[in-house]
């Protein structure tokens, strides 16, 4: 059997490139690698407060995972970036990271979860309480276990808080605590309580609060949170700082002194601030300052690094991409210099196959015209009697089964059926059969249009005996009745038109055929492809010309022009 001889140059050309495509995805494995790998160091300096060390890894793992397209990895990297800014003070930065991860977000619901609440806690932190809600919100949506729902829970309580909106944080802090899983979560129990005990004391029920809030710090203690001990400690500072000073300086330095064990500066400060406050001694005062200054430079300069690595990396991408670009060009223009030395070796050979394969071509080409014709033909009787008659069978057939044919009326009903089914099957055998283009052609055209006059239809035809038929070609005829026909069946199926025209002129030279109907017409940029592109390849296979025109609730307008 020939070939074209284009197939075996492509069989060559996939042969040449398979050693570089084989290079190609050998490389990818090993930059998914090296970016798994640069995840786990980073995750290993993370643990270990190295955040510095963490948010460069992770950032340059993030980079490596874009290279694959590994949208889980990217996502998981950002959400850690965004996470280190936050603890070292740098909301902005967060968002603006956050904001990168949201387009990888909707792979993952848990994803899509910690993203909302990271907006939160960062709008919380600066003070954009409205906003923080909403994420909270947000989180709480797409977190489908009901447990996981708790925190943002929880840190909507403590927004309410800070809105002095009491009763709203308490409402929402005890449906937290009834939900019975959660006696489970012992820390995120005591942090609710101690939430709500604070809650109750800010409304001024100071015994309630009181008494949550050391219940919480007992849970604490006992369950050694050590860390959660320090907000207990805090809010009991600011409880006695109304009623027993001492008290509070007690509470205060205690919440002071695990602070700076656990290196944790925000505690500290407020820590500090409520024994300067209550009229502590001078020394807590300076320490303030110092520690207060000290750290408003250490998380300027955390900013300023995480903004130079994330520009770093940008310039690096960059740069890289550059390089990979020239590259490509140098081994295109390698490539493109090897394929015109096969080229021309192959030349000779290929030209030869050509005019072989041109001269099989057209022998073939009328055999496969007229099976695409009968092929083509058999769709639409099939598409037909799928559309006309499938349904109305069935449905005879489940109305013989269900209904009994010893009453007249059902008889009368299937008859009727019957005879439906029957006159669409002489339609479509009318609709297929072969186009009589003798003296007969114009009556069997308007016999054939008017079928489609209904109640709901009227159908103008004019014209059809002024033309001279017989000084028009057998095919033109045929093309022109089956053109005809795809409009008729286009008009019944998506026009609703009241009323069609269907004019028909001509010339010593040329015929012409206007159709217009008042139905629902379209935009001419959403015109179906599909009927319509068979009439065009017909008129415009023996040399006529046909347009178009449509509007929304204007008709349907066609105008034909054939040379006879």
């Amino acid at each position: 059997m020939l070939r074209s001889p284009f197939f075996y140059i492509l069989i060559f050309l996939l042969f040449i490139s398979c050693e570089e495509k084989t290079n190609v995805l050998i490389k990818g494995d090993e930059t998914k690698k090296e970016a798994k790998l640069l995840q786990e160091k980073a995750t290993d300096q993370f643990l270990k407060s190295n955040y510095n060390n963490a948010f460069y890894l992770f950032n340059k793992s993030k980079i490596a995972f874009e290279f694959s397209k590994d949208s889980t990895n990217i996502v998981y990297n950002l959400i850690r970036m965004a996470n280190i800014q936050q603890i070292n003070g740098d909301y902005y930065g967060s968002k603006e990271t956050l904001t990168e991860a949201l387009p990888y977000s909707k792979i993952n619901n848990s994803y899509k979860s910690a993203i909302d609440n990271s907006f939160g806690i960062a709008d919380k932190e600066l003070s954009i309480y409205d906003d923080a809600i909403f994420y909270y919100n947000q989180a709480i949506k797409v977190t489908p276990n009901k447990i996981d729902k708790q925190s943002p829970l929880n840190n909507i309580a403590v927004v309410y808080i800070k809105q002095k909106k009491y009763d709203k944080a308490i409402i929402i802090l005890e449906g937290i605590l009834e939900t019975e899983a959660f006696d489970n979560f012992i820390k995120s129990k005591a942090r609710v309580i101690d939430n709500l005990g604070f809650a109750y004391y800010k409304k001024g029920s100071n015994e309630k609060g009181l008494q949550l809030m050391n219940e919480s710090l007992e849970l604490r203690k006992k369950n050694e949170d050590v860390y959660g001990s320090i907000e207990s400690y805090l809010h009991l500072a600011e409880f006695y700082s109304q009623t027993d000073i001492q008290k509070s300086n007690e509470k205060a330095k205690k919440a002071y002194e695990i602070a700076t064990q656990l290196n944790s500066i925000d505690e500290r400060l407020r820590a500090l601030s409520f024994l300067i406050s209550n009229g502590s001694d001078v020394k807590y005062g300076k320490r303030y300052v110092s520690l207060n200054d000290s750290i408003i430079k250490v998380r300027n300069n955390f900013k300023n690094k995480f903004a130079k690595i994330k520009y770093d990396s940008k310039k690096e991408k960059d740069e890289n991409q550059k390089l990979r670009l020239e590259k490509a060009e140098n081994l295109l223009a390698l490539q493109k210099a090897q394929y015109q030395k096969i080229f021309f070796l192959i030349g000779f050979v290929s030209l030869f196959l050509l005019l072989l394969y041109l001269r099989k071509f057209y022998q073939n080409r009328n055999r496969i015209e007229k099976l695409k014709t009968a092929y083509d033909t058999e769709t639409r009787i099939a598409k037909d009697i799928h559309d006309e008659l499938a349904n109305d069978v069935f449905n005879t057939i489940t109305f013989t089964q269900t209904q009994s044919l010893e009453n007249e009326s059902t008889k009368e009903n299937l008859i009727q059926k019957l005879d439906n089914i029957y006159s669409r099957v002489r339609g479509i055998s009318r609709e297929n059969n072969d186009i009589d283009t003798g003296v007969n052609y114009p009556s069997n055209l308007k016999e054939m249009l008017s079928t489609y006059n209904s109640s709901q239809t009227n159908i103008i035809i004019n014209g059809v005996d002024k033309v001279n038929w017989d000084s028009v070609e057998d095919l033109k005829k045929i093309a022109i009745q089956r053109v005809l026909h795809e409009l008729m069946v286009n008009m019944k199926k998506h026009s609703d038109a009241s009323v069609v025209s269907i004019k028909f002129n001509s010339n010593s030279n040329f015929l012409f055929i206007d159709y217009s109907d008042i139905g629902k017409g379209c935009e001419k940029s959403k015109i179906i492809k599909n009927g319509l592109q068979n009439m065009e390849n017909r008129i415009l296979s023996l040399k006529g010309t046909i347009t178009f025109d449509t509007e929304p609730d204007k008709g349907f307008k066609v105008k034909i022009t054939m040379p006879k």
